[in-house]
């Protein structure tokens, strides 16, 4: 899972749209967002809980009070005034576009009333084009980061001590097992369960008394599914007259002297785009069809050496002769005379040995049969080499491509640069009015997602009655076939619990020696960590040989949590590469820590913010100028990427300013409000080289 941007409209403290919060990423990992208390630090923390799972953290306060105060007081009696979070991320070449929204306005009486907050997602493929999921957006987003894992990857520093308190140990064994994928083998064997269940009930459920019923609730989704049909055909046709104003807005840019060319290349560089998307497709399509059709003969090399031994066994015990035939036998026992030329007499002793044969000679289509499965099994090696040949060019033909649509994307981002800020105004408003139409045509696209989710869910409901509605009668056949069922049911909860059980029991082991050897870095004490069975994490002193536990101070519970979060990131990722339970994007995972270091002492924060960059692909750190400034400010700065400050405005007379100096540029912390709100402004902090 690797962030791309945050953007928020009348969050808390953010008033109106702000811009977006682009993540660093890659060598430079590390986003930094400074701001005062009280500046919004944590709303930005909560925006990321809320938009993915409408939840916040227990510092959040009042988390009735979304909308930001100065858009509701300059919004008319009854006027609805939106408040939204949105996050685009990427996993396994795809990218999420996720926005969670409400309304919220006042009545005369000044008593504010919010909506229900609704969520929306776009997703991007390997075309480019943005599609509304099949899909919800919660299951998409529950299975590259469940609900219960939320709070190790966004969480609160100054409270992570609390991790780990006892009454929380039951919920940290279960939320470990889902990033292990024990949680999957859990479901399995409650679906399972629940499948025995049904298979059991079957046969009483359907009856003539249903039908009516089920043909009237047929009727009723038909109706709805037709009132969603006719606002989708509405949507598309806007989305259409959008896409036809920005080509023509597209033809006015190629108008424009000294603009043309880089229009002219940005379309060039779209257009191969395009082509290598339509190729990565047609690749991928061979691809599938190659593994559908050929994999196979890579488990066969195995078996055709039993064949080959086999057929080898009953040649030496002379039960499948080497090419004599019963009619070669016969025609010399007739002509008495065998093929060294000697005459065979009946009922003689040559005779008879020669007579022999017949017994030991297979039949003439057995052996033919037997001399052509030899040939073509000898042949199955080469094509399994073959097959991984085939195999290894497809891949290597799809990563070139995905290798080459990276380089015209990063073109193309470079092109819309150079337009933005291209010095002919004219240009400049071309390029900025078809930004807009591309952003009302993703809200569309948004919105026409919603209903095309919920004609999905139409078309599924009738799909289902009609299948029920044509069954009236179960058969004797079916009722054996479900009692075959639930034995074999039974079995396989049996063989999951044992699964189970071994997993388990290896991946805690791997990580207490991930959660050791952080903590060791991170701590000058001879502490060492331990996890029980119920994933009770507590600490040790061994120094006299004998094992006892420890009362851990706050800095130590938060460098324990700091360490077991860490700890997770890398066994989970280590171990999805052998382990195909593990559903999650375990290559990449993203940390964001508001105030991390605020318990902590000097050495401490140096360790721990020399650590924690390591662990996570991406880092977006929280934290006030008092907490930056110094040992962690020098042991991270080589490892930012991004840099924002929070202006806080403030309405009290006689506001004091603070400010920060960041590059050798001065960005203020905090500033009087000329309209006697308080409210809150992002500010991108520029490179030395900008």
């Amino acid at each position: 899972m690797k962030l791309n941007y945050l953007q928020l409209c009348n969050f808390r403290q953010f008033y109106g749209k702000t811009p977006q919060i682009k993540f660093a990423s890659g060598e430079r990992n590390t986003t930094v967002i400074y701001g005062n208390n009280g500046a919004g630090k944590t709303s930005i923390l909560n925006a990321f809980t809320w938009v993915l799972y409408e939840k916040f953290t227990a510092a959040f306060a009042s988390p009735e009070l979304l909308v930001n105060q100065k858009s509701l007081a300059e919004a008319a009696p009854e006027q609805a005034v939106e408040c939204w979070v949105e996050l685009q991320f990427e996993r396994d070449r795809k990218i999420y576009q996720l926005k969670r929204k409400c309304y919220a306005s006042k009545n005369v009486q000044h008593q504010i009333n919010y909506t229900q907050a609704n969520l929306f997602m776009l997703v991007a493929g390997d075309d480019g084009r943005w599609y509304p999921p099949l899909e919800s957006p919660e299951d998409i987003i529950n299975r590259i980061l469940p609900a219960s894992l939320h709070q190790y990857f966004f969480f609160d520093g100054e409270r992570i001590d609390g991790f780990f308190r006892q009454n929380h140990n039951s919920n940290i064994a279960e939320d470990t097992k889902e990033l292990l994928g024990v949680k999957v083998l859990d479901r399995g064997i409650e679906h399972l369960k629940k499948a025995k269940r049904s298979l059991q009930e079957e046969l009483a459920e359907l009856g003539d008394a249903q039908t009516k019923q089920l043909l009237k609730e047929q009727i009723n989704l038909e109706q709805d599914l037709e009132a969603i049909k006719q606002l989708i055909t509405k949507i598309t046709k806007e989305v259409a007259e959008l896409e036809q104003r920005k080509a023509t807005l597209s033809r006015q840019l190629l108008e424009i002297s000294g603009v043309d060319e880089i229009q002219k290349l940005k379309l060039k560089l779209v257009k191969q785009q395009k082509i290598i998307k339509q190729n990565l497709l047609q690749s991928k399509k061979e691809l599938k069809k190659l593994l559908s059709q050929d994999s196979y003969v890579v488990f066969l090399p195995s078996i055709s050496d039993r064949f080959i031994s086999l057929l080898q066994t009953l040649r030496d015990r002379g039960q499948l002769s080497s090419g004599l035939k019963q009619e070669f036998i016969q025609q010399l026992l007739e002509q008495q005379r065998c093929l060294c030329g000697g005459i065979l007499t009946p009922n003689t002793d040559t005779y008879n040995n020669v007579k022999s044969w017949l017994e030991k000679a297979e039949l003439q289509n057995i052996e033919e049969s037997a001399i052509r499965l030899e040939t073509q099994v000898n042949t199955i090696k080469s094509q399994a080499a073959d097959f991984w040949q085939q195999l290894d060019r497809q891949q290597a033909e799809i990563k070139q491509q995905y290798l080459e649509l990276n380089r015209l994307e990063t073109e193309t981002e470079q092109a819309n640069k150079q337009l933005n800020s291209y010095p002919n105004r004219d240009a400049q408003q071309l390029q900025q009015n078809i930004e807009t139409i591309e952003e009302k045509i993703k809200g569309l696209i948004l919105e026409q997602g919603e209903n095309q989710q919920q004609q999905s869910d139409r078309t599924q409901q009738l799909e289902q009655l009609s299948q029920k509605i044509a069954r009236h009668q179960l058969t004797e056949t079916k009722q054996k076939l479900a009692q075959t069922r639930i034995a074999v049911t039974e079995e396989a909860i049996v063989r999951l619990h044992e699964v189970r059980s071994r997993l388990e029991q290896q991946f805690r082991l791997a990580l207490e020696q991930k959660v050791q050897e952080i903590f060791s870095f991170i701590s000058f004490t001879p502490y060492l960590p331990k996890l029980s069975s119920d994933y009770k994490l507590t600490l040790i002193e061994n120094t006299s040989g004998i094992a006892a536990p420890v009362a851990a101070s706050t800095g130590e519970n938060q460098i324990l949590s700091l360490s077991f979060i860490g700890g997770i990131i890398d066994r989970v990722r280590q171990w999805s590469e052998g382990n195909s339970l593990v559903g999650y994007d375990s290559s990449t995972f993203p940390i964001v820590m508001d105030s991390p270091f605020g318990s902590l002492d000097q050495i401490y924060r140096r360790q721990v913010a020399t650590a924690i960059p390591q662990l996570a692909n991406q880092l977006i750190i929280l934290v006030t100028k008092t907490q930056w400034q110094g040992e962690v400010e020098q042991a991270t700065k080589s490892l930012i990427g991004q840099e924002y400050v929070l202006t806080y405005y403030s309405p009290k007379q006689n506001c004091k300013q603070d400010h920060l100096e960041l590059n050798q540029q001065d960005y203020l912390l905090v500033k009087p409000s000329l309209n006697n709100f308080e409210y809150t402004k992002i500010v991108p902090v520029k490179s030395i080289d900008q």
